[in-house]
């Protein structure tokens, strides 16, 4: 019991140590650089199936951009069924900036989301002036006006082919405050900000909810029909961008996903979604993966609670270094520090989600959206 104690403190103090300051949260695009002289023009993509729920908000969002270069939307209806192309043509305060086209029959061997965003961006640039950039968003995340002239302003300074902003997620109900920061928190874990942003590394990643691309490095990756398989997109996004130049990634006040998840399920299903995909549909990896979520997270308050003498220190240090970690992206989500201590019930659900998803996948199911289960195309 104290070697197995005193190997979880050692995990815990590796990971605070030696993991790029993940659990610092403190990668965020608060400082912006000066814009450009002369501005690059911009295209932005939105691919929407079934989103009337959202829709208006996001595009009335675009449109109120404070960019002053030329900029033009694009929505792609991905044959909703629910009036999402006229709910969205009415949110456009400027009906002249936004186009609205129908996706094409989703073709084998893609996802929906990367069909309908290659079918945008042919159609940005298929004009006699291309777009420098292309903004990659999806449709249910608002923006803040001054949010394109500030990933413009980073790009530009540092010569990202690629910059994204992990977007604010809803924090509201209970399901949401117990369980979104700690979706960030894991996803900082697997891929770092720093190590993604540092050009020397090979870490890679990227959050697909708001993602500025520079057209010409894109199509020299190949275009989005390099990955037109993935199912965690955007990561497979960054590891593309970052073999053509330098990309950055961080935290965001600026964009704010407004799709709710009010209850428990909503959020498994989330997770459950691309889970399975994050461990390469291996069930030797899942089974280490369980294996290990139990090990760093469940074992500090077993010894803690259920262990005696140095074992049980052990164990508290262990569980309050946990604690530790949690607390700066609790701070950034303005939530309570004490979600940390309920980490690894957290995990333990994000255990389950992750059982779930695999589970889903070996019925065919995976990957499931809109009623299309995309993970059946691995």
């Amino acid at each position: 019991m104290i070697v197995l104690a005193a190997l979880v403190v050692v995990i815990w103090l590796a990971m605070l140590g030696l993991r790029d300051g993940f659990w610092r949260a403190d990668v965020t695009d608060r400082s912006v650089p000066a814009l450009p002289r002369v501005l690059p023009s911009v295209v932005a993509i939105v691919p929407a199936r079934d989103e009337a729920a959202v829709i208006a908000p996001v595009i009335a969002s675009l449109a109120a951009q404070d960019y002053r270069g030329d900029f033009r939307i694009i929505l792609v209806d991905d044959s909703s069924s629910d009036g999402t192309a006229a709910i969205a043509r009415a949110a456009a305060a400027d009906s002249r900036r936004l186009t609205i086209m129908s996706a094409t029959p989703l073709a084998s061997g893609w996802t929906g989301k990367l069909a309908a965003v290659s079918q945008g961006i042919a159609k940005a640039s298929g004009g006699i002036a291309p777009p420098d950039y292309l903004w990659l968003t999806d449709a249910d995340i608002t923006h803040a006006p001054d949010t394109l002239s500030s990933l413009v302003a980073r790009a530009s300074a540092g010569g990202h082919v690629l910059v994204s902003l992990m977007a604010r997620l809803r924090c509201e109900s209970l399901a949401e405050r117990m369980l979104i920061p700690a979706f960030v928190f894991f996803f900082q874990l697997l891929y770092p900000f720093a190590a993604i942003n540092d050009p020397r590394r090979t870490t890679a990643g990227a959050a697909g909810g708001c993602m500025l691309v520079r057209r010409e490095a894109l199509e020299a990756a190949g275009g989005i029909a390099a990955i037109r398989t993935a199912l965690i997109d955007d990561c497979a996004m960054g590891a593309l961008m970052k073999r053509q130049g330098p990309i950055w990634l961080g935290l965001t006040d600026r964009s704010l996903s407004i799709r709710p998840y009010p209850h428990f399920a909503d959020v498994g299903a989330m997770i459950s979604r691309s889970a399975y995909a994050q461990l390469g549909y291996q069930p030797l990896l899942l089974a280490g993966t369980v294996v290990g979520m139990a090990l760093v997270y469940l074992a500090p308050p077993v010894l803690a609670l259920a262990g005696e003498g140095t074992a049980r220190w052990l164990g508290l240090a262990a569980w309050l270094l946990m604690a530790l970690a949690f607390w700066p992206i609790s701070r950034f989500y303005r939530q309570s520090p004490l979600w940390g201590l309920a980490l690894p019930l957290i995990a333990a659900f994000y255990s389950g989600a992750t059982i779930w998803s695999a589970w889903q996948h070996w019925r065919g199911r995976g990957g499931l959206w809109k009623g299309r289960a995309q993970a059946a195309l691995q």
